[in-house]
């Protein structure tokens, strides 16, 4: 894979995210032409996204139809298997317990009390996101959730220092459910995407073959809209 600019990140602070599609070469035209990426081979069908030669996403083949399409945030950790008990003790879950991933670093699943699932990533040779926080790659995650008190107590508990210590200059906000989404909808993370022309990125989004949740609106983080892919897979669009 192509080299990474960005140095290693501290626990707690977003770095790296995937999407799992039923066609990764349908997912390649698709954000190829919304972001201008290029593709790599990932092996076992998955494909390593990179803007000016550097990894900003992977997309993988579901494995398994059941499976939802959908894109996963990432925290770093130094040690996943700690991180992973204590989700459990603050009263989360673990989806899939932590494993290698290659020599690329070690990767598990979780969801939060509400049962929003996120991943969490302890680097090896993969550290994460080769950039950030240009036109094109991620910006932000958003957690939309029944019970914002709550999820503020469990990811401050969980990542103290990176959402709330000094100089931390989080990625990360949690906002109602219903803000974007209907009423009963389970909680869940949307990733953000940085474009300089969020109206004209949702026009693309359509010409693509993808489809609008909700317009854009304001935020305290900038102009958002949330959108999904020709598969179905949610994500946001952010200009700020």
């Amino acid at each position: 894979m192509a080299e990474n600019r960005t140095s290693e990140f501290a626990e707690g602070v977003p770095c790296w995210v995937d999407v799992q599609l039923p066609d990764v070469e349908a997912g390649k035209r698709f954000y190829g032409g919304l972001f201008g990426w290029t593709f790599e081979d990932a092996g076992a069908g998955a494909a390593w996204a990179l803007l000016d030669g550097v990894g900003v996403a992977r997309l993988a083949r579901k494995q398994d139809g059941r499976l939802p399409t959908v894109w996963t945030v990432y925290f770093a950790t130094p040690d996943a298997r700690d991180l992973a008990r204590r989700i459990v003790a603050a009263g989360g879950q673990i989806v899939s317990d932590p494993a290698p991933v290659r020599d690329l670093g070690t990767a598990a699943l979780a969801a939060d009390p509400q049962g929003a699932v996120f991943g969490i990533w302890q680097a090896a040779a993969h550290q994460g996101f080769g950039v950030r926080h240009a036109p094109g790659t991620f910006a932000w995650a958003q957690l939309y959730t029944s019970d914002t008190e709550a999820a503020n107590a469990f990811y401050g508990h969980l990542f103290a220092a990176a959402l709330f210590g000094a100089g931390a200059t989080p990625d990360f906000g949690r906002a109602p459910v219903t803000d974007v989404f209907a009423a009963g909808m389970p909680a869940q993370f949307v990733v953000h995407f940085r474009t300089g022309d969020v109206a004209a990125a949702v026009g693309a989004v359509r010409e693509l073959g993808g489809r609008v949740q909700a317009p854009p609106f304001e935020t305290s983080y900038g102009k958002v809209a949330v959108v999904t892919d020709n598969q179905g897979a949610s994500f946001a669009l952010l200009q700020r």
